[in-house]
C-alpha cells in the first residue's frame, strides 16, 4: 500500500515515514501543500496524512482541493488545540 505524508517539519515526517516504511508501506512525502496536493491528485495512496499548518496552501485547502476529485482516506495532523480545528477538518472531509 502506498501512503502520502504532507508535513513540513522534517522530523515529525522523517518519524512516520520511517515508522510507516519499516511496516511495508511505500511512502511519498511533500513538504508543503502545493506539492502535496499534486502527489495527492497524480497518484493513488491508501491513505493521506496531512498536516494543518503548512507552507503554500494549509491543510485544509488541500483537503477541499482533494475531496473536489477524489475520496482517498485522510488523517490530519495539528498542533493547534481548538476543537473549532478539529470540526473544521471533519467537515470538510478528514
Amino acid at each position: 500500500m502506498r501512503v502520502l505524508i504532507i508535513e513540513d517539519e522534517e522530523k515529525t515526517a522523517d518519524y512516520l515515514r520511517r515508522g510507516l516504511t519499516e511496516q511495508g508501506y511505500a511512502v511519498d512525502v511533500a513538504r508543503d501543500g502545493i506539492e502535496g496536493l499534486h502527489l495527492a491528485l497524480e497518484n493513488d495512496h491508501a491513505i493521506i496524512i496531512l498536516d494543518v499548518m503548512l507552507p503554500g496552501l494549509d491543510g485544509f485547502g488541500v483537503l477541499r482541493a482533494l475531496r473536489a476529485r477524489k475520496q482517498t482516506p485522510v488523517i490530519m495532523l495539528t498542533a493547534r488545540e481548538q476543537v473549532d480545528d478539529r470540526i473544521r477538518g471533519l467537515r470538510e472531509g478528514a
